[in-house]
């Protein structure tokens, strides 16, 4: 069972802070979304919990920005862009940050064969990359206890691009 204070990761709303633990009718975490525009309390079941997993410690967050360089892209394509986007949509939902962190890797480097085409890149591309970064963005800040923005530099630093863009 998570405490109150800690930081997890809903596979809807991303990071949360653990703010309270309802115990009537049914034992509950209430749950603040960290980031976002407007955040607004949510509650979730206790007995849901395996749903929902603990952020990264720093030094995991430290070694998936250090490896980002040497990621591999993921090479999954289905015959409709609907059925790419749902895979990639439940990949951010379910998986991991390292799985976020390698479908922003894959989407930026799709959009920039499109774009190298001199095409432009299918909305779903933006879509999907916008949130697997911010996903990503924010679990890592939270776990370095620094900004996105710090993190997006992290990134930078480490892999020569430029990720302004995102």
């Amino acid at each position: 069972m998570y405490q109150v204070g800690e930081y997890i990761v809903h596979p809807g709303q991303g990071v949360c802070k653990v703010d309270e633990i309802v115990s009537e009718p049914q034992e509950t975490y209430m749950l603040m979304p960290v980031g976002g525009r407007h955040p607004m309390r949510i509650s979730f079941p206790v007995s849901g919990e395996a749903r929902l997993r603990p952020v990264l410690s720093r030094g995991e967050a430290e070694e998936l920005i250090g490896e980002y360089a040497q990621m591999d892209t993921d090479s999954f394509t289905e015959r409709s862009l609907a059925l790419e986007e749902e895979h990639f949509k439940n990949t951010i939902r379910r998986g991991t940050c390292r799985d976020s962190v390698r479908v922003v890797k894959t989407f930026r480097k799709r959009i920039a064969e499109v774009r190298a085409r001199n095409k432009k890149p299918p909305v779903a591309y933006e879509r999907i990359l916008k949130q697997a970064s911010e996903r990503s963005l924010s679990e890592l800040a939270v776990a370095l206890g620094t900004t996105q923005e710090d993190v997006r530099a992290l990134f930078e630093s480490q892999s020569g691009e430029d990720l302004s863009a995102n």
